[in-house]
Order: C-alpha cells, then sequence, then structure tokens
C-alpha cells in the first residue's frame, strides 16, 4: 500500500480509504467491524466517516456509523493505527433533512463546537486526525449543479468556520482540517483567511471524481496540486455504475440503487451509456470494470487518497485490490477518448 501526506502536515494517508456511510444501515456492526479489520490487514490505515452518516439520513440512525466505527476502535484497541476523519454537516436544506442534527445544521461556532463533541463521544477517542465540513454554508455549486448561479444568503460567514476549526486544533481535538463538496472560491478563501488570520490551513477537499464526473479537473485539480490540498476522491465508482453491476438496467437485490429510490445522480441516460462503454473497455482489456474505474482514480497526481465503499466482502475485496493495478499507456488514452465522447454526463 502506497502512503501519501495529507496536505502540508506530517499525517500520512494510505492511498485508498475506507468510507463508512453503510455502516449502521446496509452493514450491521459485525459486517462493520470485518470491513475494518480486512482493511487494516491490507495496510489501510484511512477512515472516513461523517456525523450524519449512515446514508439515507435518518432521524433513527443519525451517528450510527461513528458508533460501529468507535466501537471497533475500543474492542480493537487500533485507534493509534489508523487515521480518522469524520465531517461536521453543512447547511440545513429548506426540505428540513437534518432538523434531526441539533435542531437544524448551520456552520456557526457554536454548532461546530457542538458537532466534534458528539463525534467524539461516538467514536470513542478524544481526537481525530481530520476534521471537515461537509457542505458549504453558502448557496453554491455542489452535489451536481454545475452551472453557477449567484443567490446572496444569510451563510455564517467562512470566517466564523474556520475560526472554530482553529478552536478544535488548538484544543487537541483535531489534527488537520478539510473542506468538503468545496469550489474553486471557497478552497482560496479558507487558504487566505488561514494565511491572513494564522488559522488552520485545509489539508484536504473532499469532492466527487470518477470516471463519469470528472468535474474537479477543471478548476480544482491545478489548485490541490499547486497549494498542497489533495483531493480525497468521493464516489469513485459513481454509485456502483461503474463496477459494471448495473449494467442493462439491473438492479442487484440489496445494491444501492435497489433500495433507495435517493441516489439517483448517476443514473440519466448518458450517464449509463457512458458507464456502458466504461465497463466494456475494461473487458476488453481483461480487466475488472470496478478495479480499472477505482486504479484510475488513484493514479491522478491531485488525488491523496481514494474513499472506497463496500456492502460486502467480496466488493470490498476487489476495490482494495485496485491499489496494485497499473494502468497502461494505451489503456489511458482509451479511457481519455471515452472521456471526449462522455464529457461530465453526470455531475
Amino acid at each position: 500500500m502506497e502512503y501519501r501526506p495529507l496536505g502540508s502536515t506530517d499525517i500520512k494517508v494510505s492511498a485508498i480509504c475506507l468510507g463508512t456511510m453503510t455502516f449502521g444501515e446496509q452493514n450491521h456492526y459485525e459486517d462493520a467491524a470485518a470491513q475494518l479489520g480486512y482493511a487494516l490487514s491490507q495496510g489501510i490505515n484511512f477512515i472516513d466517516a461523517a456525523e450524519m452518516y449512515p446514508v439515507p439520513p435518518r432521524p433513527e440512525t443519525q451517528g450510527d456509523t461513528e458508533r460501529c466505527v468507535g466501537r471497533w476502535l475500543k474492542e480493537s484497541g487500533q485507534r493509534q493505527n489508523v487515521i480518522i476523519a469524520t465531517k461536521v454537516t453543512g447547511r440545513n436544506p429548506p426540505s428540513g433533512d437534518f432538523d434531526h442534527i441539533r435542531g437544524g445544521t448551520r456552520l456557526t461556532r457554536d454548532q461546530i463546537l457542538q458537532a466534534i463533541d458528539g463525534s467524539l463521544e461516538r467514536l470513542q477517542t478524544d481526537y481525530v486526525d481530520l476534521y471537515q465540513i461537509h457542505w458549504p454554508e453558502r448557496a453554491t455549486n455542489f452535489f451536481g449543479q454545475l452551472g453557477y448561479r449567484h443567490r446572496p444568503t444569510d451563510a455564517v460567514a467562512l470566517e466564523e468556520t474556520l475560526e472554530a476549526l482553529g478552536e478544535i486544533v488548538s484544543a487537541g481535538k483535531a489534527r488537520a482540517v478539510g473542506i468538503s463538496n468545496e469550489t474553486p472560491w471557497g478552497l482560496m478563501e479558507y487558504l487566505r483567511l488561514a494565511e491572513r488570520r494564522g488559522l488552520p490551513r485545509v489539508a484536504s477537499i473532499q469532492n466527487p471524481y470518477n470516471l463519469l464526473n470528472r468535474s474537479f479537473e477543471v478548476g480544482l485539480a491545478e489548485m490541490a496540486v499547486r497549494e498542497k490540498v489533495g483531493l480525497l476522491a468521493y464516489s469513485p465508482l459513481a454509485f456502483g455504475l461503474l463496477s459494471g453491476k448495473y449494467q442493462g438496467g439491473a438492479r442487484p437485490a440489496g445494491s444501492r440503487l435497489a433500495l433507495y429510490d435517493r441516489f439517483s445522480r448517476y443514473s440519466n441516460p448518458q450517464a449509463e451509456a457512458a458507464s456502458e462503454a466504461y465497463v466494456s473497455l475494461a473487458r476488453e482489456a481483461n480487466l475488472d470494470p470496478a478495479q480499472m474505474a477505482l486504479a484510475f482514480v488513484t493514479s491522478r497526481p491531485f488525488t491523496t487518497s481514494n474513499i472506497i465503499g463496500a456492502t460486502t466482502m467480496e466488493q470490498l475485496k476487489t476495490n482494495i485490490g485496485s491499489h496494485s493495478l497499473e494502468l497502461d499507456k494505451e489503456l489511458l488514452r482509451a479511457l481519455e477518448a471515452l472521456h471526449g465522447q462522455f464529457t461530465i454526463p453526470a455531475p
């Protein structure tokens, strides 16, 4: 397993990160413990969670992902051997999806300080290695939006949010801070504030990145490299479409798309056609489609870690195995040709 620096910190994280958002929903504790143990045995030292997990978010299960990870940390005694990342929930949408978290989430100082204490209690640890903002307070481009439309809001200032993160670091409750679902302007504003105010410098940006959605390359990839704020890539398999299991409209029993209507981001006709093409290319090259798609994400120069997730041990083994796959120049050219044909079919 390769280990890469987390931003400008002295923290080294595995090139593959274990995502845990199914823990407490599709995966019960026994499954979670088995996944965590196997991942660790394969050299993975990086685990990503969030206070709102598991998904889909429900009042009855909120925080159960962190509880699963916390129980495993206590029972395994592996806290010193893993890098734990979690996130504070972003602004509550008009739909009120997160009214059950602190009565409706905002990225204010008080709410962030309350959120970290709740996460630490559930994780059964005194600190996390990386504490992230799950999505911006302001209205901007995230969760699939590409066309920017300026909408002035009463958003909490980034300065207040970063100051709160600084308090958390000063108190020893987090070693580093990061952002997620952010834009180029948001990243640069966080960096500017850190330099001007002597506040923590963000170490990472967790955004979607996969063969169906390479929008990160447009404005953020150069910044990630030059500013040493590497990508923690989520949805590297585009909700599983790039594994090939949904080919021809299939919906395997127990799969995310079969269980939940909310996961439709990659289900438009163009994305499905693109995924079919990528899966076919992999099979022509005698490669596992999921491993090819994951190897591409991990190999990008702006990627710090590739966040994989699985509901079965078989899937987990396949996904982790992608770290040893090196894509040759001919295959990379073929991937670029498909990218030219299907350019960001599912943002």
